[in-house]
């Protein structure tokens, strides 16, 4: 079974009825079974995001309910994820972008449910394209 990730696009969308890709996310959550997987970055991106549209209290009932699951720590990783900041300070990569592409290296057959198109530019393992799904 797929490592399912989810990036603050997926969960702005998911969470919030008024974005453009909401039926997109709905359809993804059909397709892709929790526990979803994210770090602290992304977590900390979408609280900020969903604040003004009030869908921060839907959040933290995602991850009560551990739909939304936050196990990785950038201490053990910032040998592998730092780099990646620098490969990819072009595109710009962001800190969240990377701990992604880092956790899709670690997981066993990763799925990156994501609204953001820079994640089939980066690539994991040296040139391997990331396995996600787009709007």
């Amino acid at each position: 079974m797929a490592s399912v990730l989810v990036d603050t696009g997926f969960l702005v969308a998911l969470l919030s009825r008024d974005d453009q890709h909401h039926t997109w996310a709905l359809a993804q959550v059909r397709s892709h079974p929790h526990p979803w997987h994210v770090c602290d970055a992304v977590l900390s991106e979408a609280f900020h995001l969903l604040e003004s549209r009030g869908g921060g209290a839907r959040l933290i009932e995602l991850i009560e309910r551990g739909v939304v699951h936050a196990n990785f720590h950038f201490d053990s990783e910032s040998a592998f994820i730092l780099p990646l900041l620098q490969r990819y300070s072009d595109v710009p990569m962001s800190f969240a972008d990377g701990c992604l592409v880092r956790m899709t290296e670690t997981m066993p057959e990763p799925m990156l449910l994501t609204t953001d198109g820079d994640f089939r530019v980066y690539r994991r393992l040296g040139r391997k394209v990331i396995p996600c799904r787009l709007p």
